[in-house]
C-alpha cells in the first residue's frame, strides 16, 4: 500500500549523529569510573530514551549523569552531524508527492529540532517529537498520538513509521502503523530479527519506490 503519511526515526535513519552521543556517554562514564563505549557498542546499545536507560546504568545519580551527557552532546552535536546517504532525497521524495511527514525520536526534543534546523530540513516536517515531548517515549505510542493530528493522519497501515531498529518496529506496531525498516539492521541482529512489515536496503531505494511505486 502506498502510504498517506510518513513518520521517521532520526538517528541512524536520517542522520549520523553518533559521534556526539558517544562523546556525551563517555563523558558520563568517565565521571562515574565506568568503561567507555566504542562506536559499535553505542550502536548496539542506544535504543531507549535517556529517562528510561540512565537509571539502570547510573542508579540514584542518573540525573547528574544526564546533565554531563547532555553537556557533552550539546558541545559538539551540530559540528559532527551528517545526513545518512540519500536521506535528503527520501525526504524530498515524500515532499514531492505531497505526503505529510514528521519525526519521532528518542533524542531529546530540543536537540532533535536544533539538528533539523541546522540541516535545513525543519520545514519539511509538520512535527518533530523527541524524548520528553510526550508523556512517555517510544516504543510507547504516546508520541504517535501527538503526531497523528499534526499530520492529519490516523493509526493504520497507511501511516508508515520508518526506522532502523527492532525498537522502531515495535513502536510502529504499538501505534498501529506500518513498520518500515531502512537498512540491513546489522547492528540489531539483522532483518529477520527486526521483522519489519516492509524493508528497504537504503534511503535511495526508498526514495525510488516513493517516486514510482510498483503496480500490483
Amino acid at each position: 500500500m502506498r502510504p498517506s503519511a510518513i513518520l521517521w526515526d532520526w538517528d541512524n535513519t536520517l542522520v549520523d549523529g553518533w559521534a556526539a552521543i558517544q562523546h556525551g556517554l563517555n563523558a558520563a562514564f568517565r565521571e562515574f569510573a565506568l568503561p567507555e563505549w566504542d562506536r559499535g557498542t553505542v550502536l548496539r546499545n542506544v535504543r531507549r530514551s535517556l529517562r528510561e536507560s540512565f537509571p539502570e546504568i547510573f542508579g540514584a545519580e542518573w540525573e547528574r549523569a544526564r546533565d554531563i551527557f547532555y553537556a557533552g552532546v550539546r558541545a559538539c552535536h551540530l559540528q559532527v552531524l551528517s545526513p545518512m546517504p540519500a536521506a535528503e532525497a527520501a525526504i524530498l521524495a515524500v515532499a514531492t508527492i505531497g505526503l505529510p511527514q514528521g519525526v519521532i525520536s528518542n533524542k531529546q526534543g530540543p536537540l532533535l529540532r536544533a539538528e533539523a534546523a541546522h540541516l535545513g530540513w525543519a520545514g519539511h516536517f509538520r512535527i518533530l517529537l523527541g524524548a520528553g515531548d510526550a508523556a512517555a517515549d517510544k516504543p510507547d505510542p504516546a508520541p504517535f498520538r501527538l503526531a497523528f493530528p499534526a499530520l492529519g493522519a490516523a493509526s493504520g497501515p497507511a501511516t508508515w513509521y520508518i526506522g532502523d531498529t527492532a525498537l522502531d518496529m515495535q513502536a510502529a506496531r504499538a501505534a498501529g502503523c506500518t513498520a518500515v525498516l531502512l537498512g540491513d539492521a546489522a547492528h540489531d541482529g539483522g532483518v529477520a530479527n527486526v521483522a519489519p512489515d516492509l524493508a528497504f536496503p537504503d534511503a535511495a531505494a526508498l526514495a525510488a519506490w516513493l517516486r514510482d511505486p510498483p503496480v500490483r
